[in-house]
């Protein structure tokens, strides 16, 4: 995989209008972090970019003083990222903004299926800013809200300093229970460290479970006592909130594990969940042990679209176990715990 380096990455970034998307992005355009960012937005007017910042503009794109340019999608995504790669100075990173209200996944799978598009690119990280004081509102009265977080690699956890602590772990068991696989960041005024959300590795399977080897062990409730989740500043969260406390929410996650899988079972299979089940899973991810390979097998999906890869060799002492995890809506837990317990080698 020698285009691995010439790839660019591209971070999808997510989340509502009033989440801090455009603090982010303000800060990406404006502050002088030495890298060259090419920011996709929907709409300039919304982003209002200082003209002290702006060296020269051809319509379509600003270019900024801190060497980062900023242009606007007008209808074809693909499009879009053509041109920005046929402009000299190539980019650092791209970093697409989607609107408050579009779903992700179209977009991320611009960058996971587009040949064209994906012998330039590799999608690096999808990112969704989230308001800590309204997300229970948002996930009352809008699905987009929920997708937003389900599909995430990580999570911005946004204006903190608006609420209570203990509103604060209920909103995060919220978003825990919607996606248990998610790195969450807690923040102020979208206040997190760029590198935190840019080049991360975290839509590349095999690369976030090098940055992150428990990044599938599952955060059951009856697990607590062992795995707590240790935030960058060290400290322990005991702060696990209730499941009866969090909000109504439609997307789940079924985290299933297991031994050796029977690769004539096990491929099958999933490759009929994924037709039949498709737009109701949003994500899924796992590390699989085959029976017979020396080698950990990596899966990811988006609805029905999945890849798998061998990643590395299973260390000496290393458990040989599978684990898969399933993000999304009307998931039959039982039924998919049945049917993936059938694939292991007896």
């Amino acid at each position: 995989m020698s285009d691995a380096q010439t790839q660019i990455p591209v971070t999808v970034l997510t989340g509502y209008l009033g989440a801090g998307k455009t603090t982010l992005l303000n800060r990406i355009l404006s502050e002088n972090h030495g890298k060259r960012y090419a920011v996709i937005v929907n709409e300039f007017g919304e982003i209002g970019i200082d003209n002290d910042l702006i060296v020269e503009s051809d319509e379509e794109i600003y270019e900024m003083n801190n060497g980062c340019v900023c242009c606007t999608v007008r209808g074809d995504l693909i499009r879009v990222v053509e041109g920005l790669m046929r402009r000299p100075g190539r980019f650092d990173a791209i970093v697409v903004e989607t609107t408050g209200l579009a779903d992700p996944v179209p977009v991320a799978q611009t960058f996971f299926m587009d040949d064209d598009v994906r012998s330039k690119t590799r999608l690096d990280a999808v990112v969704a800013l989230v308001d800590a004081k309204h997300l229970p509102l948002r996930l009352k009265d809008s699905k987009e809200a929920e997708d937003q977080i389900a599909f995430a690699d990580v999570v911005v956890l946004n204006k903190t300093d608006l609420v209570t602590p203990e509103e604060l772990a209920k909103v995060e068991a919220t978003i825990r229970a919607i996606n248990p696989a998610a790195k969450i960041h807690r923040t102020t005024r979208a206040g997190v460290a760029l590198s935190e959300v840019l080049d991360r590795g975290a839509f590349d399977l095999s690369r976030a479970l090098e940055n992150d080897p428990h990044f599938l062990e599952a955060h059951d409730d009856h697990d607590h006592h062992d795995h707590h989740h240790h935030d960058h500043d060290g400290h322990d969260h005991h702060d696990h909130a209730h499941p009866s406390d969090i909000h109504d929410v439609t997307v789940q996650s079924v985290s299933l594990r297991g031994g050796e899988m029977d690769p004539k079972k096990f491929f099958p299979w999933i490759e009929k969940i994924t037709q039949m089940e498709g737009p109701n899973i949003l994500r899924l991810k796992g590390i699989i042990a085959l029976k017979g390979d020396d080698e950990r097998y990596v899966i990811q999906g988006v609805h029905m679209i999945i890849e798998g890869d061998h990643q590395r060799a299973w260390k000496d002492g290393e458990k040989h176990e599978s684990r898969l995890v399933f993000i999304g809506r009307e998931l039959d837990a039982e039924r998919l715990k049945k049917s993936f317990d059938a694939c292991q080698v007896a």
